[in-house]
């Protein structure tokens, strides 16, 4: 089945000391990298979200925040007074070495720097932890439910573009009689050019038309392309995420597209390769976004 990487969920419950907002968006990547916004308090609970996130989204950029709203009345910051001694200490000497004079604002500025100013952190009972588990499944559900949503979008999409290069092929099938016989024509005026005589000998011109014919003939290519097609549909009715396999068979269908463009030797063959190729493109640009 077909799944986009782009996605996104979010989940709302309410703990034992306030509310708790999961939200994940996912974006495409070569692999799976996670990034989480959570409280510090939920930092030694992160390999658990992580396995969580990996059994559900398998791969992609993918970012998980959870806010934790405190409703219990009034909460008093702290500052973190040896940090933010340090940190003036610090700036106010790198600002005397520079031939800077300390800014006015200086304080200000290290309010904002990391770890300074400390809210109190409740570390989340097991039930509290419980409840976020199960709010943090139904939003990685819901980003699941949206990238199958998108997926089938872009199923549809790639299904119409691999179609049309399954009707450009068969474009070229009517082609192939007309070229042998423009190859044959075009032997046949070089061989009088260079004859003495006033025909050309039959066997040679027998052995040219043969050499060029084989070396020009494109049937294999565009069986194998052909091939390629088929398979390339099946795939996408593949259990496992498809992404990466149709990548290769993509790179299988350009190959056969370029070699029947090399040797296609005819202008209105080379016009539906063309084609094929702006239709190829297209669909390569949907595959990065395919999980």
């Amino acid at each position: 089945m077909i799944r986009s990487m782009t996605g996104y969920g979010k989940a709302v419950c309410q703990l034992s000391t306030g509310n708790a907002t999961i939200e994940v968006k996912t974006l495409n990547s070569k692999s799976l990298d996670i990034n989480l916004k959570i409280p510090s308090a939920l930092k030694e609970r992160e390999q658990s979200l992580r396995s969580r996130i990996t059994q559900t989204l398998i791969r992609g950029k993918v970012e998980l925040t959870i806010n934790i709203e405190n409703q219990e009345g009034n909460v008093m910051a702290t500052l973190n007074k040896p940090l933010m001694e340090a940190y003036y200490i610090e700036l106010s000497a790198f600002a005397l070495k520079m031939g800077s004079s300390v800014p006015d604002d200086l304080i200000a500025n290290i309010l904002r720097l990391p770890d300074v100013l400390r809210l109190p952190q409740h570390v989340p009972s097991e039930d509290d932890w419980t409840t976020l588990m199960k709010s943090v499944e139904v939003a990685l559900e819901e980003t699941d439910a949206f990238r199958q949503s998108e997926g089938a979008h872009l199923a549809d999409e790639i299904s119409q573009r691999i179609g049309l290069l399954s009707g450009l092929l068969e474009q070229i099938r009517p082609l192939l009689g007309k070229r042998a016989a423009a190859i044959k024509d075009k032997i046949l005026r070089g061989l009088e050019e260079i004859s003495e005589a006033s025909s050309p000998d039959t066997n040679r011109f027998e052995q040219e038309m043969i050499y060029y014919l084989e070396k020009l003939d494109i049937t294999e290519e565009m069986v194998r392309l052909d091939k390629h097609l088929s398979y390339f549909a099946e795939t996408m009715d593949d259990a496992d995420p498809p992404g990466k396999k149709l990548g290769f068979i993509a790179q299988e269908i350009g190959r056969e597209i370029n070699t029947i463009g090399s040797k296609a030797n005819d202008a209105d063959i080379q016009i539906i390769v063309i084609r094929m190729k702006d239709d190829l493109e297209k669909i390569k640009e949907q595959l990065m976004n395919i999980l």
